[in-house]
């Protein structure tokens, strides 16, 4: 079963929270008329839940738009195979989007692996990683072919995990190494 985006009307996997093709959020149309996002899943021990509130936009907020703090966390994510293996992406700041670069829909994400990913199996808006309270988390963002840690299972979209040096986090058919100097 698909799961149509109510703003650009792209069919979407029915376990994904984000549109693929526009980044917008996606709604469940249930029973009684109403709407509303769909729920984040189950949870595993490293887990955390999703805050109820759901983000007000598709676009991404800068970290110095929120009143980050200079002095931040260093991450950088090293592609791990393929043909671009060693090739780093510095994260900077406290928030970064994984993704495909896309100038036509606005998206332009902190980790482009446009270019590392000739399959296209990476979504526009695939994935999230953010440094919060000490610690670093990954949220898929209901990505076609799914965000896995260290070749567990699928991360269930909408839903938090934490992540420690030296994961390696697969973006669709993309091999990452997650790096705390």
């Amino acid at each position: 079963m698909m799961r149509r985006c109510q703003n650009c009307g792209t069919d979407n996997l029915d376990t994904a929270r984000y549109c693929d093709e526009c980044g917008a959020e996606l709604i469940v149309e249930i029973a009684s008329g109403h709407s509303s996002p769909p729920s984040p899943g189950d949870s595993t021990t490293d887990a955390i839940p999703r805050p109820q509130k759901p983000l007000a936009s598709a676009r991404w907020e800068r970290p110095a738009e929120r009143g980050a703090p200079t002095s931040s966390p260093r991450a950088r994510l090293r592609v791990a195979r393929g043909t671009s293996t060693g090739y780093e992406f510095p994260l900077k700041g406290t928030e970064w989007l994984i993704g495909r670069w896309d100038p036509e829909r606005g998206i332009f994400p902190d980790v482009d692996l446009d270019p590392v990913d000739p399959e296209a199996t990476v979504s526009r808006r695939h994935a999230r990683i953010w440094y919060q309270n000490g610690h670093y988390l990954i949220e898929d963002l209901g990505s076609t072919n799914g965000t896995f840690i260290n070749r567990g299972r699928r991360l269930t979209p909408g839903m938090r995990y934490v992540i420690r040096n030296g994961d390696e986090i697969i973006v669709g058919k993309t091999f990452l190494k997650f790096i705390v100097e």
